[in-house]
């Protein structure tokens, strides 16, 4: 798959789907610490969410990066936004600016 046709791809996922984490690995086996950092964040609000392993497709790791203009991985999308990474996505935690987001 070309990278004009994964950023579709990616932006299909992201509309279909209400909540998406692109990151290292699975949410049953992380391969970062990162990711398993907001795998966790996540399962602490019972919510159901996709996630799509990077590390298993090269032509999406790049193709995610381009499509948020975003560096580093995992990336957080909610109802078709972009949220952010672990940093971000912790510091929503904590603050209790997630949960709404989530429900």
């Amino acid at each position: 798959m070309t990278k004009d046709e994964m950023k579709v791809q990616i932006e299909k996922d992201v509309k279909e789907n209400p909540i998406v984490l692109y990151m290292k690995g699975t949410k049953d086996f992380p391969q970062c610490g990162f990711s398993a950092r907001v795998v966790q964040i996540l399962n602490q609000y019972n919510t159901p969410y996709v996630t799509r392993d990077v590390l298993a497709d090269p032509v999406l790791r790049e193709s995610i990066k381009e499509f948020s203009q975003w560096p580093t991985l995992p990336q957080l999308y909610v109802k078709g936004e972009f949220i952010g990474g672990c940093d971000i996505v912790t510091e929503m935690a904590q603050k209790n600016e997630l949960a709404p987001l989530l429900t």
